[in-house]
């Protein structure tokens, strides 16, 4: 029986990390690069995912930096074109890239704001999906984990359209799910609840709006970043290799 330290091993395993410039998708590239990933750390600005690189190189990881806009099909293939030039292949795939320009009502999100929410948190993963699926398929299987929110289950106040794209976003996960399982291809979704991250700031910087969010968080706290690579390490090693089309929260029990 192999041990349980083993089965989070991930050496020889390459992960691609789509909106790794910070927060959550920073810290699963430290997560997955230290138990043995080789990482591709991707976002919009070369010059950040180049400082993320070199930060997990300075730790002795191996780590390459691509930046790519996640709602651009071109962008995409070039990340996917330079991942394999990289390393050669592509084991472990985390949707993180997010877009919400817009805070407030329904009746406040334009076509624009629309357009661009759904490009980058639904679009993005599908057909960043598209260009794995046969690589993965190739390979003998591999792990798709797809970053979506607790307003992917249910709605977040001011946040009415993001929280639909991320209810898309879990549907596609388990459609991906249902026809990839026969090539040993696993596809999860994490929903975050509040996590410290600049994304969220806005909540846990003001007091009273934090007083006011925990009241309906049983564990009474904000999580942390390395709370949810921490998941994303399970669902990416052979630690999870039975969890397919599964919806995880990381949320304190907000969701209950």
């Amino acid at each position: 029986m192999e041990s349980i330290k083993a089965q989070f091993d991930l050496t020889g395993k390459v992960a691609l990390i789509t909106g790794a410039s910070k927060g959550i998708g920073e810290a699963i590239a430290f997560g997955l690069a230290e138990a043995g990933a080789s990482v591709v750390v991707s976002s919009r600005k070369q010059e950040a995912v180049d400082e993320v690189a070199s930060a997990l190189q300075e730790k002795g990881f191996r780590a390459h930096a691509i930046a790519a806009h996640a709602g651009s099909i071109s962008d995409l293939q070039r990340l996917m074109d330079g991942t394999l030039e990289a390393f050669g292949r592509v084991d472990v795939v985390i949707n993180n890239a997010a877009a919400n320009p817009v805070f407030g009502p329904l009746t406040a999100c334009g076509e624009d704001a629309f357009n661009k929410i759904m490009d980058v948190n639904v679009k993005g993963p599908f057909e960043l999906g598209k260009l794995i699926h046969p690589i993965m398929a190739k390979q003998g299987g591999g792990a798709v984990i797809n970053i979506s929110s607790v307003g992917g289950i249910s709605p977040e106040p001011g946040l009415g359209i993001y929280s639909v794209s991320k209810a898309a976003l879990v549907m596609l996960t388990k459609s991906m799910a249902a026809e990839w399982g026969a090539d040993n291809i696993r596809v999860n979704a994490i929903c975050p609840g509040l996590i410290k991250t600049k994304f969220s700031q806005a909540i846990w910087s003001n007091e009273h709006i934090l007083d006011h969010t925990l009241s309906g968080v049983p564990l009474k706290r904000v999580g942390t970043t390395e709370e949810v690579a921490a998941l994303a390490l399970f669902l990416a090693s052979p630690a999870g290799a039975y969890c397919t089309g599964g919806v995880y929260t990381v949320d304190g029990g907000h969701t209950i």
